[in-house]
């Protein structure tokens, strides 16, 4: 009588490779990068020097912020309910576009856009080409920019767009990881714009988006 073998069962890695991860959370690497700086993601490097990501802490970061931090959601404007903040005359919700490679500073910004600005149509670029065209295609009102940005950084993006006169309508806020001094090489493209630091963004960005959306100026 023979006896039955059964094929091993495959064991699943217990780490990630960065780039594994940025593919993961639909981020760009040099993102995920600076996730594990700020310790977000428990790290290590291999005796060649390539880093390894715990498989543990990728589950962690994704549980705490629930199934939106996985892409797949719609870019797409949400419907306007009532009470919608209007652009001038009223034909028309307020646009703003968030050009933002993180997937949690993505839904950090639009919750904090539905729970402060419920009528807002809120729109999302993944990286700096994507939001140029996305920025033709809605002329927002407000426009948020990180500057650490795959394909076009966020400086450079900025530049860009103020060469174009259709930009003159569009209210800016760049918001960036970056302290000031690592902000320096951007100086050339920050000079009067608003600027907030991400650990500082739910305190900052709804008294910063009710100064620049066009009803909200009109109370003021």
């Amino acid at each position: 009588m023979q006896t039955e073998t059964s094929s091993p069962i495959p064991q699943v890695p217990d780490h990630y490779t960065t780039l594994e991860v940025a593919k993961l959370l639909g981020m760009a690497v040099r993102s995920v990068q600076l996730m594990v700086d700020r310790h977000e993601l428990d790290a290590w490097k291999t005796p060649g020097g390539h880093r390894r990501i715990s498989r543990a802490s990728v589950e962690r970061w994704i549980n705490a912020r629930g199934p939106a931090a996985i892409p797949g959601g719609s870019n797409g404007a949400p419907a306007s309910p009532q009470g919608a903040v209007r652009r001038p005359g009223g034909s028309a919700p307020a646009q703003v576009l968030l050009i933002e490679d993180s997937i949690h500073f993505q839904n950090l910004v639009s919750l904090i856009v539905q729970q402060h600005f419920p009528g807002v149509a809120l729109h999302v670029a993944n990286d700096g080409i994507a939001g140029l065209a996305l920025y033709g295609q809605t002329q927002p009102d407000v426009l948020i920019v990180d500057i650490l940005l795959p394909g076009i950084d966020g400086a450079t993006l900025i530049t860009t767009l103020r060469s174009h006169p259709q930009f003159t309508r569009s209210q800016l806020i760049v918001v960036t990881s970056l302290d000031e001094q690592q902000r320096e090489p951007y100086a050339f493209a920050l000079q009067g714009v608003r600027v907030i630091h991400k650990p500082s963004l739910v305190a900052e960005l709804p008294a910063a988006l009710a100064a620049c959306l066009p009803a909200q100026r009109g109370l003021q």
